[in-house]
């Protein structure tokens, strides 16, 4: 598989859409952490749906992600405090 293919098999599977919102560097990242969160969610659904993991690791895998996603809020929402002061 050429450069090419590969690049085109990851846009494919890991397509990004463009931020739409009022652009600041802290909104921009964070977008793009929620774009992430949704793409392993989804995976992680169609993993339980096809039996290839349980319902329980499923729901411990996305409250885990969830987590991640609240902490990554929480650090760029004082970030842009500590800018506009």
């Amino acid at each position: 598989m050429d450069d090419y293919d590969q690049i085109t098999k990851n846009n494919f599977l890991y397509e990004r859409y463009q931020y739409l919102g009022k652009f600041t560097p802290q909104n921009f990242l964070f977008n793009a952490n929620l774009q992430e969160f949704s793409q392993r969610v989804c995976y992680l659904c169609n993993l339980q749906t096809l039996g290839k993991v349980s319902s329980q690791e499923c729901y411990e895998e996305i409250e885990s992600l969830l987590q991640k996603l609240a902490q990554s809020f929480k650090a760029l929402q004082t970030d842009d405090k500590n800018l506009t002061e």
